[in-house]
């Protein structure tokens, strides 16, 4: 693997892991108002603007190309919106640990294989590949029992808020957390989620006809040609969740709650976390387009494996390990797991 494709990958890694961070600030503003600029940005307005100044003849390209390989291109991020929003479901029934744990594992794997399984040829060494996964898949496991474990932890330390109540003290009454809804029913949706979020990097692996005639027949260099084909992709996604969107702002009767006091701040984190978002999408897809044929089998798995190492690192440093040292040691453990395996598929595809 070349030098260009490792940085790529790891700068791809650091946007995924980072984006995330704009969700803490949706308050104010309602989640549909803040989603819908937030998808605007990510799946539209920034790719389009970064494609069409790397390559200016960016829909000249997409209305030369054929209406199949666009039509699949799209549905495939469009399940992948599916995916996004089933996340969101599973949350309420088993807690954003187990779900963000199974999420990963099955985006990332699935996201690998399916790309590798439709290759005309399987390549020499897809065994590797294969142990390099299933790293991946036990060291995202670990991360994720660390989590149900710290979440467990945390909820059993119970602040006693004294107060005086005459001549008695009163402790504040220890609040139950238990599910309200069928573990298992958040598992299944979960599983699903995970499958149709992998679909995102098989929309970018069937979109690459787009990309192989803005080579061939316009000359643009590969890894920019790898932009306009996330173009494509994004153009379904965005329907779904543009669409999704809006099905809220019916619901809630919101459309005119994109105006809020202090709706600004949540404004500018919901910009900036589309533009890191597709910021790790563009450069995914550079560093996989300089790894060659196996850029998207390799270096999809290695991105979500990094990014997922980077936004442990941010939630450590914001406090979300605090009092749970012995998760926070098998965390270590399943990070260790992860880098074993991003050093396998590294060596896959050296």
């Amino acid at each position: 693997m070349n030098t260009l494709a490792i940085v790529l990958i790891l700068c791809a890694s650091f946007f995924q892991g980072t984006f995330g961070l704009g969700m803490k600030h949706i308050a104010p503003v309602k989640w549909e108002n803040w989603w819908i600029v937030h998808a605007t940005v990510a799946m539209i307005a920034f790719p389009m603007l970064w494609s069409l100044i790397a390559v200016p003849e960016t829909f000249t390209i997409i209305g030369e190309t054929s209406t199949n390989v666009l039509f699949m291109a799209m549905l495939f991020g469009f399940l992948w919106g599916i995916g996004g929003i089933l996340f969101g479901v599973s949350v309420e029934y088993t807690g954003v640990s187990i779900t963000y744990g199974i999420v990963m594992g099955l985006a990332a794997s699935v996201g690998s294989l399916i790309p590798m399984f439709q290759m005309e040829q399987l390549p020499a060494n897809f065994n590797i590949v294969l142990v390099g996964v299933a790293f991946l898949l036990v060291g995202v496991g670990i991360t994720a029992v660390a989590g149900v474990k710290r979440d467990k932890v945390q909820n059993a330390v119970v602040e006693e808020e004294v107060e005086e109540d005459g001549d008695v003290l009163v402790a504040a009454p220890k609040t139950a957390t238990t599910p309200k809804k069928s573990i298992q029913t958040g598992v299944a949706i979960a599983v699903t989620s995970g499958v149709l979020s992998a679909l995102l990097n098989v929309g970018f692996t069937n979109a690459l006809p787009v990309a192989e005639l803005a080579t061939t027949k316009y000359g643009v260099n590969p890894t920019d040609a790898s932009l306009v084909a996330w173009v494509v992709v994004l153009m379904g996604a965005y329907l779904m969740n543009a669409g999704f969107a809006i099905f809220k702002m019916v619901k809630n009767n919101s459309f005119g709650s994109f105006v809020v006091s202090g709706g600004k701040k949540a404004y500018f984190w919901s910009i900036a976390a589309g533009l890191f978002w597709f910021a790790a999408l563009g450069v995914y897809g550079q560093g996989a387009a300089a790894m060659g044929d196996l850029g998207p089998v390799v270096g999809w798995p290695m991105m979500l494996g990094i990014s997922l190492i980077v936004s442990n690192v941010w939630g450590y440093r914001s406090g979300e390990w605090k009092n749970a040292s012995g998760p926070f040691k098998i965390l270590l453990g399943g990070l260790g797991v992860l880098i074993f395996a991003i050093c396998i598929l590294g060596y896959a595809n050296a």
